[in-house]
């Protein structure tokens, strides 16, 4: 069954797979700068913002010997922005120390987690190994109609791999979640896989929130100041935000601070090797 439904998949992949500007590459640094902007980001908002990057630091040595202030303005507007420091961290690593090689190794550069070291290992270096992010969960799920623990649920995957095609079968089974076997509106109709999935006809979407409810807006959370701030020292303007009080302002810049994408210096505030701004 594993290797009919892993022809099946493939087949579809041939035909519908979603061309990406990552997609054709085995560089293992263009491979990991993809799957970080892909952390909790949607592939359609990375693509400008993976091809600007690599337009700015087209390998690890010009991401290593650049600024930190440099690479958070290049990845301003992103989002979630510890991961470009993490990057920027890995890069310096992989200058100094090489390029690991599987993903045992990967997991030790800085922000490398399992899932991305898998698919960097797959995508770049070839290892016959299952990178199982939120699509291919769900279509494993759902097809087996079971639910699994992270361990049980990767040897699942890895034994769905066909040999020596684990890259096209790592690609084709996320393009699946993410198009088809999609979370709220699965296309039972359109899937590949709709003659063995144990759930077709099944799913039920995830409940949205009552009618009525209360429902927060972006500018009123703390990502959206936190946002604003960098936006501003990105610009080398002092991070005044009209309209929003103070102790959020101030709980921001204690986030940042925290997280190392700031650094205070009395009254003034700078992005880490950046220029001060003045706060006032």
């Amino acid at each position: 069954m594993s290797e009919a439904l892993a022809d099946r998949l493939l087949g579809w992949y041939g035909e519908r797979g979603r061309e990406l500007p990552w997609r054709g590459t085995r560089d293992p640094y263009r491979v990991l700068v993809s799957e970080v902007m892909l952390q909790q980001t949607q592939a359609a908002r990375v693509v400008p913002y993976y091809e600007r990057f690599l337009a700015r630091f087209p390998d690890e040595r010009a991401l290593a010997a650049a600024s930190p202030a440099t690479v958070l303005a290049a990845w301003s507007g992103l989002g979630y922005n510890r991961r470009a420091l993490a990057l920027h961290r890995a890069a310096r690593v992989v200058v100094e120390e090489g390029w690991p090689r599987d993903a045992g190794g990967l997991r030790r550069l800085p922000g490398v987690g399992p899932y991305t070291a898998a698919a960097v290992a797959a995508f770049a270096f070839d290892a016959q190994v299952a990178a199982v992010d939120t699509n291919a969960r769900r279509v494993i799920e759902r097809v087996d109609r079971r639910r699994r623990t992270p361990a049980a649920l990767g040897r699942r995957a890895t034994a769905l791999l066909p040999p020596g095609r684990a890259a096209a079968f790592n690609h084709a089974i996320m393009d699946l979640g993410a198009t088809v076997c999609t979370a709220r509106a699965p296309r039972c109709a359109a899937c590949p896989l709709a003659a063995t999935c144990r759930s077709r006809g099944r799913v039920r979407a995830p409940s949205r929130a009552r009618r009525g409810a209360p429902r927060v807006r972006f500018e009123d959370t703390e990502r959206y100041v936190r946002g604003r701030v960098l936006a501003a020292l990105v610009e080398g303007t002092p991070p005044r935000l009209p309209g929003v009080a103070e102790a959020r302002l101030r709980r921001a810049l204690d986030g940042l601070e925290r997280d190392g994408l700031i650094v205070r210096e009395g009254a003034a505030v700078k992005l880490p090797g950046g220029a001060a701004v003045p706060l006032r």
